[in-house]
């Protein structure tokens, strides 16, 4: 047993680090298994060496965090935990630098991951990015922001936003109402991105005025996207022709963002993943840039980390 001591801070920071009824603390000694205390104007942590010296790390980087004014909250200290276990530099100052937009209740929206911050950028960068990740990974959410922003920019005069409406273990058929009534559970989620973001009056407005379309993926066949921002969602569920059909409808000074995570396909078999098959077909060209985010970026409850990364555990035997 060690113990490190981080010495000479201020009440101001100590709340901070703390957090309300000593959450952050709490996550940390629980992530990194050590005990963690505060005596006076210090935190005194103790345990094994290698998890007082990454529990250190933590902490140092939430105290440089609060010396460039950047406030953080608990899924930005177990995010730290767990660039600390993986031997990653422990740091989230510059992912407060890419600012995406704001949302209409003032909150700023930016990368929270580091790999979300990659993706941002390649989507900054390239006409065509493919996100592949695990659910809670933030790929959905990330793209329909920045989307949004260069809507409010006019580098875009139009969001698309589609997926294929493949049913998980469902029928489809048997769902009551109209057939939006019956696609509109396909989309909750690019609904639920946009209203969080714009809110629901100038959501609704956006998408009578035709300025947002929400639409199945067989609703793209013979179109051409021009000075648009089209998102693919759950393209695992993607069929090979679905996937050239769409990568094809691409225009001049337009943007594509496919998503997908290719653990999670609900093809009926013995029908193969378009989002598979078009990763291997396109890994050369350098024209489009394919990003891999992982567990480490989930930014949902932790909870769902765990969940994940135990059907992996097994799947691998």
């Amino acid at each position: 047993m060690i113990e490190n001591i981080i010495s000479n801070l201020s009440y101001e920071y100590l709340q901070n680090i703390c957090g309300a009824q000593d959450e952050y603390l709490i996550i940390i000694k629980d992530k990194l298994n050590i005990d963690i205390e505060v005596k006076t104007d210090n935190i005194v942590i103790s345990g094994v060496v290698e998890n007082t010296n990454k529990a250190e790390l933590v902490i140092r980087a939430m105290i440089e965090c609060l010396d460039k004014n950047q406030h953080f909250f608990g899924r930005e200290v177990a995010y730290l935990c767990q660039l600390a276990i993986a031997d990653l530099p422990v740091t989230i100052t510059k992912l407060y630098e890419k600012e995406i937009i704001v949302t209409q209740l003032g909150k700023i929206i930016y990368p929270k991951t580091n790999n979300q911050k990659i993706l941002f950028e390649a989507m900054q960068n390239y006409d065509v990015v493919f996100a592949i990740g695990p659910a809670g990974t933030g790929k959905t959410y990330l793209a329909v922001a920045y989307a949004l922003s260069l809507l409010k920019q006019n580098v875009v005069d139009k969001i698309v936003l589609t997926r294929p409406a493949v049913e998980a273990g469902e029928n489809l058929g048997f769902l009551p109402g109209d057939l939006k009534e019956k696609i509109d559970p396909y989309l909750r989620p690019l609904y639920d991105a946009l209203y969080d973001i714009l809110g629901a009056e100038k959501v609704d407005k956006y998408l009578q005025q035709g300025v947002i379309e929400v639409a199945p993926l067989a609703f793209m066949r013979g179109r051409t996207l021009e000075k648009a921002f089209v998102i693919l969602d759950e393209a695992q569920n993607t069929s090979t022709m679905q996937m050239k059909m769409f990568l094809t409808r691409l225009g001049f000074n337009s943007k594509m963002v496919v998503n997908g995570d290719i653990t999670q396909i609900d093809l009926p078999k013995p029908k193969s993943s378009g989002l598979i098959h078009s990763i291997e077909v396109l890994k050369k060209l350098p024209e489009i840039k394919i990003i891999r985010l992982s567990s480490i970026d989930i930014v949902r409850s932790p909870l769902v980390q765990k969940i994940i990364d135990a059907y992996m555990e097994s799947e691998n035997g």
